[in-house]
């Protein structure tokens, strides 16, 4: 889709989107609409349509040629983008008091490997239809606002999700710009984005650097669907552990290797893999435990595997349980390794901790649900998102919206071109609320 079709698309679906009366100011659905499906574009299967998904992992070509879409889009509405060394896109609009702190919103574009349209997208470009929406009405806010596109937020490259908000809260390892993922170092990955490796640490910001962080998100599960709860309000997002399992055997011929001599490193992994879900189901609760990846060598049908590394991913909202399961898992792989003659090595990758919204931020959300008529249910987040790293520098809320059959990480995610309006008024309107107050802590 070329832009001239993006603009025609716009006044054509703009052409039946109803004004509201007396209600200023308001976001116009379909230009929120037409802005997803143009950024659908960049990562489509060849051929494909909206409904195929989209394939737009960080640092990919899809990704560049999105982000540089964006900026254009952003500068079309007058802003000033900019790229901080992370690899972040920033839009900063001046309030009537530029002392003040700023509030934050947005949410990041790249998605996991045949993904949906909706994850991250639409809090994108729903923060985007606020300002231009702001700036049409002629209302300026107290604070600063500042829209942020987070680079990097799915757990695909470098196995580590998170990344731009994470370096934004100060964690910045050492050895971050070393690690290696398809053949590129993180720095040259962070330049493919228009970042700066060599400035990293400036992306850095300090705790009270923001008045509030605010994020609009497709729920990624089923309870608003099935309640028909048109918005959520999210309590707490969960602490996120993943680690990395290393299982060694013996490589060997496939068809001379009797079944009972064999150290065959996948039927372990397979056992392990049976072990990480049993302690995951073991206890009631909202706590998971999943094994998503598998790496087998020499993966060859004719044989028998000598090497298999699995993932797996811990998530609930306390980190003492998660940390218990972990010791449970290793018990399990203990006896499986002593029981097929091999060795299983479990390491902790990268730990994302829980995070809690903060109360003022949530009655903000409440209130501007309230204002739109909106009925709002709250919950917690089984999916980690940006917010949680935000959540270490200052208040931070975040406001979800129904993902129909709680399908998402799929191309069959969806949210209703209704629900996305809803959920991108809310947002303008409890900026508007977190303005109001003069500290959301």
């Amino acid at each position: 889709m070329t832009r001239r079709q993006f603009l025609a698309l716009s006044a054509a679906i703009a052409a039946w989107t109803p004004a509201v009366a007396g209600q200023a100011p308001r976001i116009q659905p379909g230009r929120l609409r037409a802005r997803l499906e143009m950024l659908s574009t960049f990562g489509r299967p060849d051929g494909g349509t909206f409904s195929d998904g989209v394939s737009r992992v960080a640092y990919s070509d899809a990704d560049v040629a999105a982000r540089a879409w964006l900026m254009d889009e952003l500068r079309g509405a007058g802003l000033a983008p900019r790229i901080d060394p992370a690899g972040n896109i920033f839009a900063r609009v001046e309030g009537r008091d530029p002392a003040r702190p700023p509030i934050v919103f947005g949410s990041h574009i790249d998605t996991v490997p045949n993904g949906g349209n909706f994850d991250g997208s639409l809090g994108t470009l729903a923060a985007l239809e606020v300002l231009e929406s702001l700036a049409a009405a002629k209302w300026t806010t107290r604070h600063p606002l500042e829209l942020v596109v987070w680079a990097h937020e799915e757990g695909v490259a470098f196995t580590q999700g998170l990344s731009g908000s994470r370096i934004v809260a100060g964690d910045v390892p050492d050895d971050v710009l070393e690690r290696t993922w398809n053949g590129m170092t993180r720095a040259e990955a962070l330049r493919r984005i228009g970042g700066a490796p060599e400035r990293l640490r400036d992306a850095v910001r300090a705790p009270g650097a923001h008045h509030c962080y605010l994020e609009l998100h497709i729920e990624q599960g089923g309870t608003l669907d099935t309640r028909k709860v048109p918005i959520g309000i999210v309590t707490g997002i969960v602490a996120i552990h993943r680690h990395e399992v290393r299982v060694t055997g013996m490589a060997n011929h496939a068809g001379t290797t009797p079944m009972d001599q064999r150290q065959d490193a996948l039927i372990a992994a397979a056992r392990g893999v049976l072990a990480v879900r049993a302690v995951g189901a073991a206890r009631q609760g909202p706590q998971v435990a999943t094994v998503g990846r598998l790496d087998v060598v020499p993966n060859a049908p004719n044989v028998i595997p000598g090497e298999v590394t699995f993932t797996v991913e811990l998530r609930d909202l306390s980190e003492d349980l998660l940390a218990l399961m972990a010791d449970e898992i290793r018990e399990r792989l203990d006896l499986i390794a002593q029981e097929t003659g091999t060795t299983m090595a479990m390491r902790q990758v990268s730990r994302n901790p829980a995070a809690a919204a903060a109360p003022r931020v949530q009655e903000a959300i409440i209130a501007a649900a309230g204002d739109e008529g909106l009925a709002a249910l709250r919950l917690p987040s089984g999916a980690g998102h940006d917010a949680q790293m935000m959540a270490r520098l200052g208040p931070m809320g975040m406001i979800f919206v129904p993902s129909v059959g709680g399908v998402s990480h799929a191309p069959a995610e969806f949210t209703s071109w209704d629900d996305c309006a809803r959920g991108a008024q809310v947002l303008l309107v409890a900026v508007l609320a977190a303005d109001a107050r003069d500290t959301m802590v």
